[in-house]
């Protein structure tokens, strides 16, 4: 497993301050030999991330990309740069070849969300491990075909769902549902205060039809925490929201953008669970909180990035437990190193649990059924915005003739 000191010497072996030291004399700064071989498919902000990533965390190494946006190949090769000599890095010029590989034995697939289906339908035929990015697909026709697919598939198809590895939520997981702190959780409220959706090449986030709706979009991380916490299935699903305040005046290509910035969603378990979401676009931080109510107390986790010189802590953990047992006020946190990496160092993490999968140890990593009912429950509230009714999940699956879920 990765550790933070492992990430430490791998940070400072490749800083320019020790170019001085020749292979034989690196030793807790060796590079050392990475025992997996990965090609990345799709180099935009996210596929650089994983380039960076793979690097830092050690076990394998980035060995191609392929990204018909020269721009965005210029981008991973700056990446690679800060690790190896730019030339080692093998562009491909199909999706084909990169695919099929013999030298690599690991596809991280960070293309546009609409596309996601098409990419992994040649990346399974290579037989390669799979790492691919949120949301798994747009449609629910879509999520249910990657579902099969990865039914049947040999090696790893691992979904990019990785806010579970936040530290917050590391921890929030591990006292709600390891530790069970606050007895059985009843209700589960997550919100999300943030800026808007940043650009992206052909700027495909600001339409529904390419990224499925904000609520899949962006929202599916939650609903997949969602679905983590319930330990349940989603029954109904009601949600109301608007497009008020960005990208009003937006057009591209002469279409209009249509995506929202702002819901609140509320979701029934069978279990009697029930959880609900508070997401705005337009505010000018970014802050993420998890509040969990249980039969014995409440726990509530935050991140919060306001852009303001007054020092206060980025995070937080409160456990009340009342006059019971002992109440517990924490900072979850990874090292700064890893937390500057992306999402707090989630996708740190989340190449962790990928190789842990890769070399058959266990993990709690986000698998294609996970993948798929955070897509559900995203599906479900943009309908429900859309109709100003609650969506039964059961009638939602049978409209699209799915049954065996």
């Amino acid at each position: 497993m990765g550790s933070a000191h492992t990430f430490r010497n791998k940070t400072r072996a490749v800083s320019p301050r020790f170019a001085y030291l020749s292979p034989k004399d690196r030793h807790v700064l060796s590079l050392g030999e990475p025992r997996h071989r990965f090609n990345v498919i799709g180099c935009g902000i996210n596929g650089q991330e994983h380039i960076r990533v793979t690097m830092l965390e050690g076990r394998a190494t980035i060995h191609g990309v392929y990204d018909p946006h020269a721009g965005s190949i210029e981008g991973a090769r700056r990446e690679y740069a800060q690790f190896g000599q730019p030339d080692a890095l093998v562009v491909y010029d199909s999706l084909e070849a990169a695919c099929n590989d013999p030298a690599v034995d690991g596809l991280i697939i960070a293309t546009p969300n609409y596309t996601h289906l098409a990419v992994l339908r040649e990346a399974v035929k290579s037989g390669k491990h799979i790492l691919l990015e949120k949301p798994m697909a747009t449609t629910l026709p879509d999520a249910y075909e990657i579902l099969r697919i990865a039914r049947h598939y040999d090696a790893v198809l691992q979904v990019g769902l990785q806010y579970r590895y936040k530290p917050i939520y590391v921890e929030a997981i591990h006292e709600a549902l390891v530790r069970r702190s606050i007895g059985e959780i009843k209700t589960i409220a997550i919100l999300e205060h943030r800026e808007p959706f940043l650009d992206k090449v052909g700027q495909w986030n600001k339409f529904s039809e390419y990224s499925g709706g904000t609520l899949v979009e962006k929202c599916c991380h939650y609903f997949d925490l969602f679905n983590l916490f319930a330990q349940s299935r989603p029954v109904s699903v009601y949600a109301v929201g608007s497009q008020a305040v960005n990208f009003l005046d937006f057009t591209y290509d002469g279409k209009k953008a249509d995506i929202l910035d702002n819901a609140f969603v509320v979701v029934t378990y069978a279990n009697g669970v029930r959880a609900n979401f508070n997401l705005c676009m337009f505010a000018p931080m970014v802050y993420e909180e998890v509040i969990l109510c249980g039969t014995r107390g409440r726990l509530r986790a935050f991140e919060n990035e306001d852009f303001l010189p007054v020092p206060r802590p980025r995070s937080g953990l409160e456990v009340l437990l009342g006059q019971d047992q002992p109440s517990r006020i924490a900072t979850p946190c990874y090292p700064e190193l890893i937390e500057i990496t992306g999402h707090n160092g989630g996708t740190y993490f989340e190449h962790v649990n990928f190789i842990e999968r890769i070399e058959g140890r266990p993990t709690n990593a986000a698998t294609a059924e996970d993948g798929f009912w955070s897509v559900v429950v995203g599906v479900a509230a943009e309908e429900s915005v859309k109709t100003g009714q609650p969506v039964q999940i059961a009638d939602l699956l049978a409209r699209h003739q799915i049954t065996d879920v």
